[in-house]
């Protein structure tokens, strides 16, 4: 598990500073994979669909720093699942030093002695809001600035 936890911190720094090789290298995905990405919308099916549009986001992040905090960890057989807060921070989109701490949950399958990811699910609702912003939010509308 400690392995695990390093290289999917090691994989983070890698996205946060716009490698996509590097994360792929150090996070490899299975073929079924699945992702619910920060960005919202409809779950992404196959590693094939997020491998052709990881580069073109992975772009989008510079000379970032990640941190990885395991908030709980479970292991069953051939699966492990990690929730985690990725604390990170990097010119994003162009915009210099902005957040981009995220809450994660991360499955992974033992395949042929290799951990796979199979399934992320990754938001950027760190911090608490309260119902009205919620609910905005899940109407598909932004929340008012507070």
């Amino acid at each position: 598990m400690t392995e695990l936890v390093r290289c999917t911190a090691a994989a983070n720094a890698a996205w946060m500073n716009g490698d996509a090789r590097g994360y792929a290298e150090l996070n490899s995905h299975a073929e079924d994979f699945t992702i619910m990405g920060p960005f919202g919308g409809a779950p992404t099916r196959g590693f094939d669909a997020w491998n052709a549009r990881a580069p073109a986001v992975a772009r989008s992040f510079r000379s970032g720093v990640s941190e990885l905090d395991v908030i709980a960890s479970y292991a069953s057989g051939d699966l492990v699942v990690l929730v985690t807060i990725e604390r990170q921070r990097g010119e994003i989109g162009g915009v210099a030093d902005r957040d981009w701490t995220l809450r994660v949950t991360q499955v992974y399958r033992r395949e042929g002695g290799a951990w796979r990811v199979v399934h992320r699910h990754a938001d950027p609702l760190v911090h608490l809001r309260d119902m009205a912003d919620t609910a905005a939010l899940a109407s598909g509308g932004l929340p008012p600035p507070t």
